[in-house]
C-alpha cells in the first residue's frame, strides 16, 4: 500500500521558494553579483529577470549572442516573521543568460505581469532591461540539507497552491494564535520543547515549526493526515493537527 505524500517534492519546493523570494542576485564570471529587481520562473523552464540597463550583466548578456553567457541566479527565501535566523531557503538556478531584443521587451514584461504584476516591470525599457536565464539545473538548500533538481522536473512542478497567502497566514498565527502554536508544539520531541516556537512554513502537506533554543535553531515538520485542496481544508487540517475541539477553520485573513 502506497504511503500518503507528507511533503512537497524538491521541484515544488524550488518553485515555492522562488515565488516567495524577495531578494535575488545574478552571478556571472568576472563581475560582481548583480542585484535583480524582478524575477519570475516561467513554466517553460526559464527565468525572466530585470536588471539595470547600465549594469555589466546587461552588457555581457547583450554581447554573448544566442548561446548566452554562463550565470547563476541566487534567490533567498526569507521567513515573514522576525526570526533569529530569517533565511528559510536558498535557491541556485544555474544556466546561461541571454539578452531580450529591445523590440520584445514590453511584450515579455506584459507576459510576466500577467502572472507576477511587480511594479518594477514599469521601468523595463527605461532604467531596466530584461534578461532570460536558460536554466540547466536547480539546487535548493534549507535546514534539511541541499538537493538538486533537473530542468525537466522544474517544468512539470508548480508552486504550492497556498503560496500567495502563506506569509499573511503565518503572521496571523504567530500574532493571534499562540494557543494553536502551543498545541502544535505538543507534537515536538521532548528535546525541542524548551525553546521559543514559531510557525515557519505552511503548505498543502503540513506545517513546519521553527524552534529557537539555547542550543541553536531547529526546524520540525508536522504533516497533515491528507493534503489540503482549498483554504477551508487547509484551515481544518491545521486545527485537526493541533487537536482543537472545534474545526470551523482559522479566522479569515
Amino acid at each position: 500500500m502506497l504511503k500518503p505524500t507528507v511533503a512537497p517534492s524538491t521541484a515544488e519546493r524550488v518553485r515555492s521558494a522562488c515565488a516567495h523570494a524577495e531578494q535575488a542576485v545574478l552571478a556571472m564570471p568576472g563581475i560582481d553579483p548583480t542585484p535583480i529587481s524582478v524575477h519570475h520562473v516561467r513554466q517553460c523552464g526559464d527565468a525572466v529577470i530585470a536588471v539595470s540597463t547600465a549594469s555589466m550583466a546587461a552588457v555581457l548578456a547583450g554581447n554573448s549572442g544566442e548561446s548566452g553567457a554562463p550565470a547563476v541566479l541566487e534567490l533567498t527565501d526569507h521567513a515573514p516573521l522576525p526570526l533569529r535566523e530569517p533565511v528559510r531557503a536558498l535557491v541556485w538556478l544555474r544556466g546561461s543568460v541571454r539578452a531580450v531584443p529591445t523590440q520584445a521587451l514590453r511584450a515579455l514584461a506584459s507576459e510576466v505581469a500577467r502572472d507576477y504584476p511587480h511594479p518594477d516591470l514599469l521601468d523595463v525599457g527605461y532604467s531596466s532591461t530584461l534578461l532570460r536565464v536558460m536554466i540547466n539545473s536547480a539546487v535548493l538548500a534549507d535546514s534539511t540539507g541541499a538537493e538538486s533538481v533537473c530542468v525537466d522536473e522544474l517544468r512539470l512542478a508548480q508552486p504550492d497552491p497556498f503560496c500567495a497567502l502563506e506569509s499573511a497566514w503565518l503572521q496571523h498565527m504567530d500574532t493571534d494564535h499562540a494557543d494553536i502554536i502551543a498545541q502544535l508544539a505538543r507534537h515536538l520531541p521532548p528535546r525541542l520543547q524548551t525553546g521559543a516556537v514559531h510557525p515557519l512554513a505552511i503548505d498543502r502537506y503540513g506545517v513546519t515549526l521553527r524552534i529557537e533554543g539555547h542550543d541553536g535553531d531547529h526546524d520540525f515538520r508536522l504533516p497533515f493526515n491528507s493534503p489540503a485542496d482549498d483554504i477551508e481544508s487547509l484551515s481544518r487540517a491545521v486545527r485537526t493537527l493541533a487537536g482543537c475541539p472545534f474545526l470551523n477553520g482559522l479566522p479569515r485573513i
